[in-house]
């Protein structure tokens, strides 16, 4: 019988701070331009942590029924967590936790939705073909990386702007923008290590299709997209000038960028995978930070 730590492992729940940090950047765009509420972040930091829990366990359910998860050499961040093949749960029981999260997460995006309006209600559905279609559709047909970058990265900024109040301003796109590029790369630089099961398993993602080399470039230039994004709404005073510190986080790309460029067809080092992710996670909060600052 699965535990409280089997449901937490297949959940991946140290994953479970990107969306918090999504919500902090999108909440403190709005509250830039003079909307803001508590309970609304609040409500919009559940819906999306459900919204991922639901990604994170159908996606291993997916990969346990397509064999992936069986032949992955496992990291601490890519290689899924190892509880079906553990057997620590069972598929059935792992695909009734994700669905009912995905369930939390559509009757609280409703909820929403009375309150905020029709606006809310294509980011929703967007959301939804993108939690729902991931992994036995968009992985495998080229778009798994484009869609985690909004699913799991514009559209939550955007979104959590959305439900404070009136229409998102400027900032809050400039906030969503350079979140679609850092999700984009978290999810394709965990592809790396998972290159040979995904293959096996019928995925057709970045790495497969342009080979390590040409997944390596286009990870750079994500990657170097994100502070110049940032640069650029300041430039246009989209953001204000405190913005600028979010690109320090930037620093942490060093490692996988020095990866990327001069040794892809090595493996991913790991320090390389978790300064990917730590970058993501604090480019975000500093943002979130210096908007509420200016605010």
């Amino acid at each position: 019988m699965a535990n409280l730590g089997s449901y937490l492992s297949v959940a991946r729940a140290p994953f479970l701070l990107l969306p918090v940090t999504l919500v902090a950047a999108g909440a403190a765009a709005a509250a830039y331009g003079g909307e803001f509420s508590w309970s609304r972040t609040l409500l919009a930091l559940i819906g999306l942590v459900a919204a991922h829990v639901g990604v994170n366990v159908l996606n291993e359910v997916s990969d346990m029924r397509t064999g992936i998860d069986l032949h992955t050499a496992r990291t601490p961040f890519s290689g899924g967590s190892g509880t079906l093949p553990g057997h620590a749960m069972s598929a059935r029981t792992a695909t009734a936790f994700g669905l009912g999260a995905c369930a939390v997460a559509l009757v609280t995006g409703i909820w929403l939705a009375t309150r905020v309006g029709w606006l809310l209600v294509p980011v929703m559905a967007l959301g939804a073909v993108a939690i729902l279609f991931y992994t036995d559709f968009f992985a495998r047909a080229g778009v798994g990386e484009v869609f985690a970058g909004l699913g799991l990265g514009a559209l939550p900024v955007w979104g959590s702007a959305l439900v404070q109040g009136g229409t998102p301003r400027a900032a809050a796109v400039a906030a969503a923008v350079p979140a679609f590029f850092m999700t984009f790369n978290l999810l394709l630089l965990n592809e790396f290590p998972d290159e040979e099961a995904d293959r096996g398993g019928g995925r057709r993602n970045l790495v497969l299709l342009l080979g390590r080399k040409g997944a390596a470039v286009v990870y750079a230039v994500a990657a170097l997209a994100t502070p110049a994004a940032l640069g650029v709404a300041v430039a246009v005073r989209v953001l204000p000038t405190a913005a600028l510190i979010a690109v320090a986080p930037s620093l942490l790309l060093f490692a996988p960028l020095r990866w990327a460029l001069d040794a892809p067809e090595e493996a991913v080092p790991t320090p390389a995978l978790a300064a990917n992710v730590g970058w993501n996670l604090a480019t975000n909060a500093v943002l979130a930070v210096a908007l509420a600052v200016a605010r």
